[in-house]
């Protein structure tokens, strides 16, 4: 009995050693989420570069981790102890009202726009022209929490008469992804889609069918692009050294290799004021940020 006492305590000592390391290795390292702008294997291939130049600038281990689904966010920064995401600007403004997140930077494009629009996109052949058109057409949209991908849509709907799409089309779904909507109307699996500008151009990039088999119907104002927010609890001088690197990463002889893999020009500074377009956008829609129900399983 004493034997096994003594096993058991040394097996708890072992333990708790173990889960102390885990605690500190945690607090020596920084999770940062990436939300599915695009297929996610590319985009962390996209990011590497930042993770390895952050944590040289920070001091401390930078770890990107990819997001299944924009809108989960409170429960991945549980979930993942994230310490800050890279949003788009409708999750941004979610985690805004619903975290107290703190936005520090966005990318800049390479044309110096450091924002991108909501297109809304049919097939040349569907004979869409207008929105009385789209009635009982499938609509490829992206997901629930994007501004682009759902909002501007919804809130373009509206603005035509259109009070309630799901009665009005005669099916919608979610894609995942703005790319993958884009494909979806490209391959005819939707006759209407929307996504971001700058993921559609990405794709019309690499497109040619693009330009002759979609059109774009309409555009909305601009959002503020993608860009890092951290915990509103996060050290100060740990936020400060973050921001900092990011800011001056176009000055630094590494940062040009950084820029080319997220095929952009720079990080400009961001803060709370820049996201006022998605909160105008979403009262617009009839929605209550801090009740949407945006989660998904």
């Amino acid at each position: 009995m004493k034997l096994l006492c003594r096993a058991l305590s040394i097996f708890l000592v072992l333990v708790a050693a173990r889960a102390a390391s885990a605690s500190h290795a945690q607090r020596d390292e920084i999770v940062i989420g990436l939300t599915p702008e695009i297929n996610i294997f590319q985009q962390m291939e996209r990011f590497k570069p930042l993770s390895r130049y952050l944590s040289d600038q920070v001091g401390r281990t930078v770890r990107f981790r990819s997001l299944t689904r924009h809108g989960n966010i409170a429960e991945d920064f549980e979930q993942h102890h994230l310490d800050g995401a890279f949003f788009g600007s409708f999750t941004g403004a979610l985690a805004i009202r619903k975290l107290g997140m703190v936005p520090i930077a966005r990318l800049v494009e390479l044309d110096g726009r450091s924002g991108y629009a909501g297109v809304i996109f049919v097939r040349k052949d569907s004979g869409i022209g207008n929105v009385a058109a789209m009635r009982g057409k499938r609509f490829a949209f992206v997901e629930k929490a994007t501004s682009a991908g759902y909002l501007f849509p919804l809130t373009y709907l509206h603005a035509h008469g259109v009070k309630d799409a799901d009665a009005f089309l005669g099916e919608s779904y979610f894609a995942g992804s703005h790319d993958a909507s884009v494909y979806a109307v490209l391959q005819g699996k939707a006759s209407i889609g929307a996504a971001k500008d700058t993921v559609y151009d990405w794709v019309r990039a690499k497109e040619p069918r693009i330009d002759k088999e979609l059109v774009v119907l309409a555009r909305s104002g601009e959002f503020p692009s993608n860009g890092l927010g951290v915990r509103k609890d996060m050290d100060a001088s740990l936020k400060a050294k973050l921001k900092s690197a990011l800011l001056h990463l176009h000055d630094r002889p590494q940062g040009m290799q950084v820029l080319a893999a997220l095929g952009s020009k720079r990080f400009a500074e961001t803060m709370v004021e820049d996201y006022q377009p998605v909160f105008d956008a979403v009262g617009k829609a009839g929605i209550d940020i801090r009740k949407y129900a945006f989660r998904y399983d």
